[in-house]
């Protein structure tokens, strides 16, 4: 049996823009516009999960999907650093910024290290096996990764090294224990930001 997953970020909020590290902020008018232009033809799933994040739920309503709240699915936290621009936390901290991006195992800020945000999205993952058909999830760039990274079995550095903006999509096969990344990419709603 193979699973089939649509990953689908998001689209923009003001955190994307700043850039910022997300608290549970709303989508802005740029995000709700590129929603009006998504593909119908993305949306095909047998069912449909989403983070219980604000601006992922609004995601789904704008595109008039019916989506199961998955917790496993909510962004990483990000501790005293959510809702904060990302260029203040850094000339505050920048020891702190410097040892969360080189290590993975770090959590500076009090929250999430991206090799626990890594684990819980890949024991989503994995759970997925049960399920038959294609499954929806509108999710966050950062699980998005997470998800990629554990997928193909890459080293948790990898993580900052893929780029997923708002309203893309990853696609992943998997059956046995074993995943494929089939692409990621835009949705063609939204340009390069």
């Amino acid at each position: 049996m193979t699973i089939r997953l649509k990953l689908l970020c998001h689209a923009s909020t003001p955190a994307v823009r700043a850039p910022a590290f997300p608290a549970d902020e709303p989508l802005d008018v740029q995000g709700r516009r590129k929603l009006a232009a998504l593909p119908h033809r993305l949306l095909r799933a047998d069912r449909w999960v989403t983070s219980p994040a604000l601006r992922a739920m609004q995601t789904a309503e704008a595109l008039n999907i019916d989506a199961a709240v998955a917790p496993q699915l909510r962004d990483c936290g990000y501790g005293r650093w959510a809702g904060r621009a990302f260029e203040a936390v850094q000339a505050e901290e920048p020891e702190a910024v410097a040892e969360w991006l080189r290590d993975p195992a770090s959590a500076p800020h009090g929250g999430e290290s991206i090799q626990d945000l890594t684990e819980r999205v890949g024991d989503w993952l994995e759970a997925q096996s049960a399920t038959d058909g294609t499954t929806g999830a509108l999710t966050h760039a950062a699980v998005i990764r997470a998800a990629i990274v554990h997928a193909i079995g890459a080293e948790l550095r990898s993580f900052w090294r893929l780029d997923v903006a708002p309203l893309s999509l990853a696609r992943l096969n998997g059956g046995d224990g074993r995943w494929t990344l089939v692409s990621l990419g835009p949705t063609n709603a939204e340009s390069t930001e």
